[in-house]
Order: C-alpha cells, then sequence, then structure tokens
C-alpha cells in the first residue's frame, strides 16, 4: 500500500469529527501550570490564539482558565465540531502558516496536537508577527507513556500493522523538530497524567488518529478487533488506564 501523503492525513480528522471530539484525551492543569510557569505570566486575562483548535478540547480548557481565546482551525468538519461544542467562544479559518491576524495581536500562541502539520519555515515567523513582545509560542502533544508495559506491548502492534515507529514519532517532539533553524530558543517540559476508560472507548481513541482514518473502517476492522483481545486479556473489567506524558515545548518573543 502506497503511504498516505501527510496532507491526506491532515484532511483525515474532518469526517471523524464527533469521534475525535467523544474519544480524544484532554489535557491536565498541571499543563497550563506549567505554560504560565514558562511564560512568566498568567493565562487568565490574557489574549490567546489556539491554532489548529480542532474540536476544541485545548481551547475549552484555556478558556475555562480565564484566557481571551479566538480559536483558529483550518478543516470544514473539525470547526463544525467546534461550534456545535464551544459555541460561544469565537472560531476562525486558517491555518498556523498563513495565520489570519493582525501584527502584536496576542499574548499566548498554543498548539495542541497541532504543530507537526505546520510548516516552521512558515509558521515560526508567522508565530513571530503576530505574538507581542514578551509573548509565549506554546507547543504541545499526548504522547503514550512507553514505559508502561501494557502501551508499549500495543504500540509495536501498532507499529508492525502500519510500519510506522511509533517511539520515534516521540522522540521527534523536540525543539530542533519544531523549528529546524533554531530561531526560538524553546524550553521543554514533560506533565505525565492518566485516565479511565473503557476498551471501546481506548480503540476509537486510538481509531481516531490519522494513520487509521487515512485507511478506514472497514482496513481497520480486523486489528482492531484483534486489538479488542489483546487488551481483555490484560483488563478483564473492560478498564484501561491511558498514561500520558504531555510533551510541552515554550518560546517567548
Amino acid at each position: 500500500m502506497t503511504a498516505p501523503t501527510r496532507t491526506a492525513r491532515a484532511h483525515s480528522f474532518n469526517a471523524a469529527a464527533a469521534q475525535y471530539a467523544a474519544n480524544r484525551p484532554s489535557y491536565p492543569p498541571a499543563l497550563f501550570d506549567a505554560v504560565e510557569d514558562l511564560a512568566g505570566r498568567p493565562l487568565t486575562g490574557a489574549r490567546v490564539v489556539d491554532v489548529g483548535a480542532g474540536t476544541g478540547i485545548a481551547t475549552g480548557l484555556l478558556h475555562a482558565r480565564g484566557a481571551d481565546v479566538l480559536a483558529v482551525e483550518p478543516g470544514d468538519g473539525m470547526a463544525a465540531q467546534f461550534r456545535r461544542t464551544h459555541p460561544d467562544i469565537p472560531i476562525v479559518r486558517g491555518n498556523g502558516n498563513v495565520l489570519p491576524l493582525a501584527d502584536d495581536s496576542a499574548d499566548f500562541l498554543t498548539y495542541a496536537q497541532a504543530w507537526h502539520w505546520t510548516d516552521p519555515s512558515l509558521a515560526i515567523p508567522e508565530a513571530v508577527r503576530v505574538l507581542r513582545p514578551g509573548g509565549a509560542l506554546a507547543l504541545w502533544w499526548n504522547t503514550d507513556a512507553l514505559d508502561v508495559p501494557w502501551l508499549a506491548e500495543s504500540a509495536k502492534r501498532i507499529e508492525r500493522h502500519f510500519d510506522v515507529n511509533v517511539s520515534k514519532e516521540k522522540r521527534n517532539v523536540n525543539a530542533h523538530v519544531a523549528d529546524p533553524a533554531d530561531r526560538l530558543r524553546f524550553t521543554r517540559r514533560e506533565v505525565r497524567w492518566s485516565r479511565r476508560i473503557t476498551v471501546d472507548a481506548h480503540l476509537a481513541n486510538i481509531a481516531s488518529h490519522s494513520i487509521f482514518l487515512v485507511r478506514g473502517e472497514e482496513a481497520n476492522a480486523a486489528f482492531l478487533a484483534e486489538e479488542r483481545e489483546h487488551l481483555l486479556r490484560t483488563f478483564p473489567d473492560g478498564i484501561v488506564e491511558e498514561v500520558y506524558d504531555v510533551i510541552l515545548l515554550l518560546a517567548t518573543t
């Protein structure tokens, strides 16, 4: 099978926005504590632009933190789901490579699970343009805690099935990959957290990732059925504890 293009993977979420909203993990309060600590300023009252906002998982948490939030999202399906979930938070269409925002208009630019869809050679200058002096660019990703045995075993099965390297993708969440030209000085933090959910919700979560979505439900059915059997042998009560390391990269202008 020909590997799906990056563009196809990026657009795959639009048809699965409801599944994404219902099953993807959230983010812990400690992440936002770390954002404030590294930025040296509170989110409360700050003008925050959440880019690649998707269905608004991070946007809603930023809003609850007291930030004045604007969401930016390129996808039709994701933006429609965002509006259903967060009708009171403004959203505009656009992406990080060409931000539809004025110069010096934001205190924070945030990218939750989204920076890897940008072109850093375009997105870094755009961030610098839009951020006010002393503003912060914060990028973060929920990554599986691969020192947890059942997650490591599951990752290996996914690697074999899709011919991907899950652990390499996690290692690639670093400042140089985020900004290959090293124009900004990023600081890295990791925050561990977990959530308990049903096996079926876990499977719906992993099936909402682009490597699954681009192949379609029928192509994934056999793998997911087999994965369900693996998980129920480990978790006979049908409840798993997903453990995450949120990797945060933050730079100030």
